[in-house]
């Protein structure tokens, strides 16, 4: 049997790297197709890494920790010896030229090496790598404006810091340190490492690395936006007698089942392209008005960290299209398959706080966008109701919208506006409309 070679997977168009954050195999163990091999994480996703050979692991090329290029070969997958001693390439790319990339491979757990540990912030192994090899201090680091994604600090940038240190360190004035996503003359707070009383029976648990950067992406946020949020409570009783009349024959003719979370979808898309001044992200001075309806909806992943995969063009997208891709994207989150483009781009946001029974919610905008809605759990409730016999009291299905806005752009009459037209084409639902 030939000898295969395992290559770094593409993770999507943006992501060049990705880092082995567990081996699932060790060298000798047989390994079936399809069978998982490794997890590797990028700055936005986290996945397993399958073998498409059936044979036995003979040679692992990089350690766990280790931050390898897209494309290159990270294990030999065989049935006999290995000849293979180094990582190689399985086609044309090639790592990026890094003054200190030796450093990245020089032990089997990078995280340990440093002392950067104690920032709130999350920086990569390869950044911490350079940095350490560089001599750039915790402090310097947490000053460096990044231009990755949610302005994480990227390999360029500290790259792109270095020879500017001498000078930096030299002048008598400190100078303001101004990230691409607030433009401001003064500096964004930035969270300390706080003195917690720890009591002799507590339990300390680290966090893991989805949720420091959902930590991060959060503290950003509220110090990027200043949010405010609207209610507004809505009638959906057409919308789920639809449901409940059309469930069981969309699902025997489509093979999906269909949830809300379509529906709340296409209203929200539709409300978007009445009130396009709420697709946009603010850039310093400069509003980006966004062509394309690209929706997020957050998922639950298995460690009940949540992520935000992207429906894009959901305006364009009929109720099948929409329902296929919110169960494809859900699935897929649940099982880690979730590829680095699929949790980008996006425009606009939903969260769907009524899944755990909660009637409404605030939710923390998903920067860069300038809003998120948030679903509340649809209830019976007795609702006054006007008739042409005159008002009665009756039972609805009754739920909270609530939309948090960035209040640099989105004023409270736009963003009240947008809400109710939300509401309005819930409550406007056809009972008896095809699908």
């Amino acid at each position: 049997m030939p000898q295969f070679e395992l290559i770094m997977p593409k993770m999507g168009e943006s992501v060049a790297e990705a880092t082995i954050i567990k081996w699932s195999k060790n060298e000798g163990d047989n390994i079936n197709t399809d069978e998982t091999v490794l997890e590797i994480a990028t700055d936005k996703v986290d996945t397993e890494v399958p073998s498409p050979f059936a044979g036995k692991l003979l040679k692992k090329l990089f350690n766990e920790g280790d931050v390898v290029q897209v494309g290159k070969v990270i294990a030999i997958i065989g049935d006999g010896d290995v000849t293979a001693t180094a990582p190689v390439a399985s086609d044309t790319t090639t790592a990026p030229d890094i003054k200190v990339a030796d450093v990245v491979t020089e032990s089997n757990d990078i995280t340990t090496q440093n002392n950067y540990n104690n920032s709130n912030k999350f920086y990569s192994p390869l950044v911490k790598n350079i940095a350490k090899a560089e001599g750039v201090s915790l402090q310097e680091l947490e000053a460096i404006a990044g231009t990755g994604a949610n302005g994480r600090v990227t390999k360029n940038d500290v790259l792109d810091y270095i020879p500017q240190r001498g000078a930096q360190q030299a002048s008598p004035t400190p100078q303001a340190i101004v990230t691409p996503a607030l433009q401001t003359a003064t500096v964004a707070p930035t969270a300390t490492k706080s003195n917690v009383w720890i009591g002799p029976n507590d339990e300390i648990i680290e966090m893991d690395r989805m949720r420091k950067l959902i930590a991060d992406h959060m503290v950003m946020s509220k110090q990027t936006s200043p949010h405010v949020t609207s209610f507004v409570e809505c009638d959906v009783t057409n919308m789920v007698a639809w449901r409940e009349k059309n469930k069981k024959e969309f699902e025997k003719r489509e093979k999906e089942k269909i949830t809300f979370t379509p529906l709340f979808i296409e209203a929200v898309a539709r409300a978007i392209k009445d009130f396009p001044m709420v697709n946009v992200s603010v850039d310093g001075n400069r509003i980006i008005k966004r062509k394309e309806i690209n929706i997020g909806m957050a998922a639950a992943l298995p460690s009940g960290n949540l992520i935000v995969p992207v429906i894009r063009n959901a305006d364009q997208k009929n109720l099948i299209g929409l329902t296929k891709a919110v169960n494809d994207f859900a699935a897929r989150a649940r099982a880690n398959k979730l590829q680095a483009d699929e949790i980008q781009g996006g425009t606009f946001t939903i969260s769907n706080v009524g899944n755990f029974g909660n009637v409404m919610g605030t939710p923390i905008i998903n920067q860069p966008q300038v809003a998120i809605l948030a679903t509340g759990a649809i209830r019976k409730k007795p609702a006054v109701m006007e008739t042409e016999f005159g008002d009665v009291i009756a039972v609805r299905q009754m739920m909270y919208l609530s939309l948090s806005y960035d209040h640099r752009v989105v004023d409270g009459m736009l963003g009240g506006s947008f809400l109710r037209k939300i509401a309005d084409y819930l409550e406007q639902f056809d009972v008896n409309r095809p699908f």
